[in-house]
């Protein structure tokens, strides 16, 4: 094994962040942990770092640097307080690769600030692919920067093509687990509820992803992804549905052999990976037993769920801020459909009207991309009202 690897881990407290602390903590002799960061968790975060010993603590919410520094002075850790201070760290020549696990809008300019400072990505934030992959991936060709998937359908397809990076693919299939909205017809998707979708809702961020799922949309942003990760073309990637989550990806190559990643879905195995690349550490994860699974079948999804992968793709030939409108447009869009504002098809539908008004900016900079957030949700909002 090489000399340990300098890591920064943004968002440490979140989901992503505390199976990232996990891998961390089982294989200290590979990782150097120089930063961990988190948004206000103060006592998860004094936690981590007395436990693992990074160098640098970032707590972005300034009100807590206090309470951090005084917890973490003894062990001549240093903390620092304040969004700045999230890309500032990064510059630091110890770091290698930045695990980038911040949720939401916020997540871009650490990856940009990473990207600028020359450190590979493990990126989790969908924002910074989804909303700004134009941007995103030309900065880290210019700089010779690798980005590494960390969500399970894009990293599949990554680990599909280790090996075949000179080959051309002809296609990609994107694969998702069936919900229970494969087989209803139009008139049972408009009595569906937050109810019916999310059983046992455990926060905000839970609900969201279990509608984003439902209706499609996060397959469609998984398609926006993929153009951006895998430089494809939209006619390149496809959709597919399965009654278990086995098979989160396929290649299909020019001479027409396909290549899958079959696994059990694990969160922690695509940042493991992503971590380790190109090394593969022994886990005691489940193994895969294709005797034991005669279910393993794939589907097209239903065609009422569709309209949210289809504006991706148009969103994708559109280019510019146009996958930012989506993208708002969406957020807005589940938030009234689970305060009961709208139903269950309206959230495509007020993808739609908004996507279809938008005025999209070329060639886009992070400020075009903040200013058309802000502009896409108001005019949503105000739709909705």
């Amino acid at each position: 094994m090489s000399k340990k690897k300098g890591l920064a881990i943004l968002g440490a407290t979140g989901y992503i962040g505390k199976q990232a602390i996990e891998i961390v903590d089982t294989y200290p002799d590979y990782f150097d942990l120089q930063v961990l960061t988190a948004y206000s968790n103060a006592d998860l975060l004094i936690a981590q770092a007395l436990k693992l010993q990074p160098n640098i603590v970032v707590i972005v919410d300034e009100a807590q640097y206090k309470k951090v520094s005084e917890a973490l002075w003894a062990a001549d850790i240093h903390v620092y307080a304040g969004k700045d201070a999230l890309s500032q760290v990064l510059e630091s020549g110890e770091v290698e690769i930045v695990l980038n696990a911040i949720t939401g809008f916020a997540g871009i300019v650490p990856t940009i600030a990473a990207i600028n400072a020359k450190k590979n990505v493990a990126l989790a934030n969908t924002e910074s692919i989804v909303v700004a992959g134009e941007l995103v991936t030309k900065l880290a060709q210019k700089h010779g920067v690798n980005i590494y998937p960390v969500g399970a359908q894009q990293s599949s397809i990554f680990q599909c093509l280790v090996g075949e990076f000179q080959n051309k693919i002809e296609k990609i299939f994107l694969c998702t687990q069936i919900g229970d909205l494969q087989n209803m017809n139009l008139k049972q998707l408009h009595e569906v509820t937050k109810e019916t979708l999310i059983k046992d809702p455990i926060s905000y961020g839970h609900a969201k992803r279990g509608v984003d799922s439902a209706s499609m949309i996060h397959s469609g942003f998984s398609v926006i992804q993929a153009r951006w990760m895998f430089n494809l073309k939209p006619n390149q990637m496809d959709i597919l549905v399965q009654k278990k989550a086995f098979v989160n990806g396929l290649v299909q190559f020019e001479d027409g052999v396909m290549k899958s990643l079959v696994a059990f879905s694990d969160p922690s195995l695509p940042i493991q990976f992503a971590l380790t690349y190109p090394e593969r550490f022994k886990t005691n994860y489940a193994r895969f037993n294709f005797l034991e699974r005669p279910e393993l079948t794939l589907e097209h999804p239903n065609p009422l769920l569709i309209q949210n992968i289809e504006l991706s793709r148009y969103a994708l030939k559109m280019g510019g801020t146009a996958a930012c409108v989506l993208n708002a447009a969406n957020d807005v869009a589940i938030d009234a459909f689970l305060s009961r504002k709208i139903r269950f098809p309206e959230i495509a539908k007020l993808n739609n009207d908004i996507l279809m008004a938008a005025e999209v900016i070329k060639d886009p900079i992070y400020e075009d991309y903040l200013a058309c957030d802000y502009a896409t949700r108001q005019a949503a909002i105000n739709l909705i009202s």
